[in-house]
């Protein structure tokens, strides 16, 4: 691709540069660097390798900039590129293609069957477990009862054992607790201590609320009315209940949440209580 025409004028593309930049004392790897390029692209264009630079826009492009680098003539050399019968650009229908993967597409349905099932077990493991790590909640959505109960142990003496707090005004439906006991019942007494704050509803067998509300760890309450007594516990395990003197528990009762709704009969026997019965809904 390169000679020497009459008179010693280089005529080549490669033959040219080089001279050129063995006229100015550099090496290739001084001349790539001064152009900021690879010198395996110098080198090519010495050798006149073009298909090596990639489509004819590049090999113009560094043409240009190689000969100015050197003190060549950009136009003259890029006309001797057009002239070259080998300056066609690269044969792209030679460039290897790989086969579409598809491995890619056969895992991305497992992936995401995975992820949703890890998903779905972490769900199922978060709402199986979540409420029973809250060993003590104390139930929401009774604030406005809670504060009422509040207002009636300040206006009341809660001392007074034999007497209902003035707050326990609604009634429990009395169906649902007659049928299994007799009328004239003997009256039953229930005492209550807690070890921390806790929600407590008490009613008696005539659907009487004796007590409603939110009590403090370190009271204590002490009830009489008529068996069987609905008792709901917000935090049971606080709560240390006594019927007639002699200890009652709840046991299995005591739900994941800390409540209980309890069912006391009059021979102080503990069953569990309905909670639509338990809330007087």
């Amino acid at each position: 691709m390169s000679g020497v025409a009459g008179g010693g004028e280089l005529r080549g593309i490669g033959a040219r540069l080089r001279a050129a930049r063995e006229k100015r004392g550099l090496t290739v790897l001084q001349a790539a660097e001064r152009l900021h390029l690879d010198a395996r692209v110098v080198q090519a264009l010495e050798a006149e390798d073009f298909a090596a630079l990639g489509a004819d826009v590049y090999v113009r492009g560094h043409l240009r900039r190689y000969a100015e680098a050197v003190g060549e003539s950009p136009a003259q050399l890029q006309q001797l590129y057009s002239a070259n019968p080998h300056a066609a650009g690269p044969d792209l229908t030679r460039i290897p293609r790989g086969e579409p993967d598809q491995s890619g597409s056969r895992l991305l349905l497992p992936a995401v069957l995975l992820v949703v099932g890890f998903a779905a077990a972490g769900l199922l493991w978060w709402l199986l477990t979540l409420p029973g790590e809250k060993a003590h909640p104390l139930p929401a959505g009774r604030p406005a009862a809670a504060d009422a109960a509040r207002g009636a142990e300040a206006a009341a003496p809660a001392a007074d054992a034999g007497a209902a707090p003035a707050a326990a005004e609604r009634v429990i439906p009395p169906t649902s607790l007659r049928a299994p006991v007799t009328t004239g019942g003997a009256a039953a007494q229930l005492d209550f201590a807690f070890s921390a704050a806790s929600w407590v509803e008490v009613s008696d067998v005539e659907g009487r609320r004796l007590l409603e509300g939110l009590l403090e760890g370190g009271s204590t309450r002490t009830l009489t009315g008529t068996a069987p007594f609905l008792v709901v516990l917000g935090n049971a395990p606080a709560v240390k209940l006594r019927f007639n003197g002699e200890p009652v528990s709840p046991g299995t009762l005591v739900r994941r949440d800390g409540s209980a709704h309890l069912l006391i009969d009059a021979a102080g026997r503990v069953s569990p209580a309905a909670p639509r019965l338990a809330h007087g809904d």
